[in-house]
């Protein structure tokens, strides 16, 4: 359903409709809160690969479109290490699918628009300011729209510096695969690479991701898990493309083309404001991986616990304690996800 645009009061507002913006929601629903959820409603657009057993756990299993019995890193020729665990790529369509439909479930209503700012009304509410004019009124608003929320959240000053991981990434038919189709590559950082690349940014250290959907159908991605200047993605592609052609795999057809920029590290939300933060915007992004997905997901019950209990108790009394309570409320949530 569409969010009421007159003085109807949610009890919270989340902003973002990536995978942690839609879980949150749906969890709070589910505990009775009036939710509103505001985004673009869009596609997942990168590959999501997760462990299998991770994602069986959130009853999520449905949503895996292929798994690896095991997963293997090449730091040289000569030793392979084997993690022992099966490896699933997500269908990012099931994933989205599946997660609008617990919103809808529980009741989930939805504005499709770009947040603007989040303001402070006169009675303590939130007013949450959309382009178009509109403001939607909530006891409580949460930002999970991604690590670009800068300007609708404070971050502590003097934190660590940001790194950032970025990523290239081809879907493709090849003539022939050095790879076994049943074990998914998690990281290959031998250097099959035989010339010099003329950028600064070369300096950093760069690993092949491959998921072998078939002997001849393949994912591959050149990253750079963490630098301080972010490679460049025209430089990860060259490094990809001679990387294949050193190891003798020749393209026949390119299904898609991925481009991935993954903030890690960094500041994290400031404790003392009142609106809350989820997913990576709340700085839950792994500072070694970049993962992220599974965290936010396996999260949502307990933050929206939470919200919930601190919506519902400041609800049953005066505006002063209303007050009062979320005025330490982004400190609850932080002892909630750390």
């Amino acid at each position: 359903p569409q969010i009421s645009l007159g003085d109807d009061l949610l009890d919270l507002v989340v902003i973002g409709c990536g995978p942690a913006g839609l879980a949150l929601a749906a969890e709070s629903a589910k505990l009775g809160l009036k939710v509103g959820l505001i985004g673009p409603d869009l596609p997942f657009t990168n590959n999501y690969g997760v462990w299998e057993e991770e994602f069986k756990a959130l009853g999520l299993e449905g949503c895996i479109e292929q798994v690896w019995r095991d997963t293997v890193v090449y730091i040289d020729d000569d030793n392979p290490v084997f993690i022992g665990r099966p490896y699933g790529r997500v269908s990012r369509h099931l994933l989205h699918e599946e997660l609008v439909k617990r919103c809808f479930e529980s009741g989930v209503s939805y504005l499709s628009a770009k947040v603007e700012r989040i303001m402070e009304g006169q009675d303590g509410h939130s007013l949450v300011a959309c382009e178009r004019d509109i403001t939607i009124p909530c006891r409580l608003a949460t930002v999970a729209s991604g690590a670009a929320s800068g300007k609708l959240l404070q971050y502590e000053v003097g934190g660590p510096r940001v790194c950032v991981q970025t990523a290239y990434g081809v879907e493709v038919e090849v003539e022939s695969s050095p790879y076994d189709p049943n074990i998914m590559v998690f990281m290959d950082y031998r250097d099959y690479s035989k010339q010099n690349f003329n950028s600064p940014e070369a300096k950093y250290p760069t690993f092949l991701y491959a998921m072998p959907m078939s002997p001849t159908r393949i994912f591959f991605e050149e990253t750079c898990l963490a630098s301080i200047d972010a490679m460049p993605f025209d430089l990860l592609k060259k490094k990809l493309m001679a990387r294949l052609q050193n190891m003798g795999v020749r393209i026949i057809r390119t299904y898609e083309e991925e481009w991935s920029y993954i903030p890690v590290g960094g500041s994290l939300p400031n404790t003392e404001q009142r609106n809350l933060a989820f997913g990576a915007a709340a700085s839950m992004v792994h500072p070694a991986t970049g993962y992220s997905v599974v965290r936010s997901l396996s999260e949502a019950p307990k933050y929206a616990s939470a919200i919930a209990n601190i919506i519902k108790r400041g609800s049953s009394k005066n505006a002063i304690l209303l007050q009062k309570n979320f005025q330490n409320i982004s400190m609850q949530g932080y002892h909630i996800l750390k």
